[in-house]
């Protein structure tokens, strides 16, 4: 590839990850939910990553990349199943129990 092109690709890059910083602390300020402004940060950074492969395929652009599509993975993984857990450890609301007759018995046989 041509200085040109790797030059423009990592000038992108760095657009967007600044792009992804800002549009992460704008979500987070609209709804008040980082499990909300957390994926928005995470999907630019993987566009950054992917935008410094296409100007400068290495294997630590390739490794960069490949993190952070894990970590976000990992992180919304976590923030998906963390939320019901959190809620249910709570000592001002009981655990709930479940009723097994619906497991056992179709909803429409009811």
């Amino acid at each position: 590839m041509t200085a040109a092109l790797q030059e423009v690709a990592g000038t992108l890059a760095l657009l967007v990850t600044a792009a992804a910083l800002l549009a992460g602390l704008v979500a987070l300020a609209a709804t008040r939910r980082p499990a909300a402004a957390l994926p928005v940060f995470l999907d630019l950074l993987v566009a950054a990553g992917l935008l410094r492969l296409a100007g400068e395929p290495s294997w630590q652009a390739l490794a960069t990349a490949a993190s952070i599509i894990l970590l976000r993975r990992l992180i919304g993984f976590g923030l998906r199943t963390g939320g019901r857990t959190l809620a249910s450890t709570r000592p001002d609301h009981p655990a709930r129990v479940p009723d097994l007759r619906r497991l056992l018995r179709p909803a429409w046989r009811a």
